[in-house]
């Protein structure tokens, strides 16, 4: 009966720790938002030149959310190159505030800046 009960406790630590492991897993996201770079950030998003110039000088490219303007390190930089200052939707995973891009795909410009 013991040895039925030291299973028992066992089995349920190894299932409780591995649902903890699970919850610290990067979750996999899809955001809507602006390619930057970290020296312009979220005050001139949709200038491709400014973010595509300071980028060849050093500056990582950075994502600036749609929905509060939050600025978000990407650490796959080559994932971002050619969308300097575009408007776009981006699929990936957030780990510890830093983005990993899988996927991206322009989205249409608004008309607000015409």
């Amino acid at each position: 009966m013991k040895k039925l009960l030291l299973v028992g406790f066992a089995l349920t630590f190894l299932t409780s720790t591995l649902s903890l492991a699970k919850d610290k897993a990067p979750k996999e996201t899809k955001m809507s938002g602006w390619v930057s770079d970290e020296k312009c950030g979220a005050k001139d998003i949709d200038n491709a030149d400014c973010a595509k110039k300071c980028a060849e000088n050093g500056s990582k490219l950075v994502f600036v959310s749609e929905k509060d303007k939050s600025i978000i390190n990407v650490d796959n930089q080559d994932a971002l190159k050619g969308h300097e200052g575009h408007h776009v939707s981006v699929t990936g995973k957030l780990d510890n505030g830093t983005l990993h891009v899988d996927k991206v795909a322009m989205l249409k410009q608004s008309d607000e800046k015409k």
